[in-house]
C-alpha cells in the first residue's frame, strides 16, 4: 500500500497546479478506486490538497524536505560555491547527487542565452549519460556502477554511450584527471564538464558541473574552475580531495 502511495505522489510533474483522479491513476499504476481511496488518506495528512477539479501536492511534503538533513546541508553549504562558479563562467551551474541509476538536480544556477538543458531541480537523468553522473560513477562504490549497468545504458542521443565496456573505458579516464565531459550525450547541442564532490571516505556525495552549448562551451577552459569549486565543497562538508594523476589542462 505504501509502494501505489508514493507512486501516486511521484505521477505529479513540475508545472501542474493540478490533476485529475484519471490521469494521477494512468501514470502511477494504480487501480482508480484504489487511487480514490489513498488520495483521500493523503489527504488527511496534507500530503495532497483536493482542488477544483483534482489534487495537488499539500505542503507537509514541502515540510517534511526541509527536514531532510544531508541534501539540506549539502545545498546550504554549496550555494556560495555555486554561486561564485557561476559569476566566475556565466555558464549554467548544477549540482546532483547520486540516486540509484539516475542523478537527481538539487541546485541550478541557469545562463541566459544557454541551451535547453534537460535538467530542472528535483528532476532526473540516467547517470551513464551525464557529465555529474558519469563523476558520481567514477568516485562512487561498485554498487553505483552495477545499478546503471543493470538498468541498461539507454541511448538518447546519437553521441550517448550505450556499451558498458566503452562506459567503464571513459570512468577509468575520469578517474585519472578528476574530471567527467560530456559532449551531446544527455541532450544535441549540450557540452558539459562536471567534477565529484567527495566524502571523509573518498567517495563521492554529489557533483558539481558546467553546462553550455556544445560549439561554444570549451571544457578544458572551465574545467580549472569547476574543479576548484567541487574541491572547495569537499572540504567545506569534510570530505577528501580527489587526486588527479594527471596534469591541469
Amino acid at each position: 500500500m505504501l509502494g501505489r502511495a508514493l507512486a501516486l505522489l511521484s505521477g505529479f510533474r513540475p508545472g501542474e497546479s493540478e490533476i485529475g483522479l484519471a490521469e494521477l491513476a494512468r501514470r502511477s499504476g494504480v487501480a482508480k478506486p484504489t487511487a480514490h481511496r489513498l488520495l483521500a488518506e493523503l489527504e488527511s495528512w496534507m500530503l495532497v490538497e483536493r482542488t477544483g477539479r483534482g489534487y495537488r501536492l499539500g505542503l507537509r511534503l514541502f515540510e517534511l524536505g526541509q527536514v531532510v538533513p544531508r541534501q539540506r546541508d549539502l545545498q546550504e553549504t554549496a550555494t556560495p560555491f555555486l554561486a561564485d562558479l557561476y559569476e566566475a563562467t556565466r555558464e549554467t551551474v548544477h549540482l546532483a547527487v547520486p540516486d540509484g541509476a539516475e542523478v537527481v538536480y538539487v541546485q541550478k544556477l541557469s545562463a541566459p542565452g544557454g541551451p535547453d538543458i534537460p535538467s530542472r531541480l528535483g528532476g532526473r537523468m540516467p547517470a551513464h549519460c551525464t557529465g555529474v553522473g558519469k563523476a558520481l560513477l567514477a568516485f562512487g562504490p561498485p554498487e553505483r556502477l552495477a545499478a546503471v549497468l543493470a538498468a541498461g545504458l539507454t541511448r538518447r542521443t546519437p553521441r550517448t554511450i550505450v556499451l558498458p565496456g566503452m562506459l567503464g573505458t571513459q570512468l577509468t579516464a575520469i578517474r585519472r584527471s578528476g574530471l567527467a565531459e560530456e559532449h551531446e550525450e544527455s541532450g544535441r547541442g549540450v557540452a558539459c564538464v562536471a567534477a565529484p564532490v567527495m566524502d571523509p571516505s573518498g567517495v563521492a556525495v554529489a557533483a558539481i558541473s558546467i553546462s553550455g552549448w556544445s560549439n561554444r562551451l570549451d571544457t578544458r577552459r572551465v574545467a580549472p574552475a569547476v574543479r576548484t569549486a567541487a574541491l572547495a565543497l569537499s572540504r567545506a562538508l569534510g570530505g577528501a580531495p580527489v587526486l588527479s594523476t594527471v596534469e591541469e589542462p
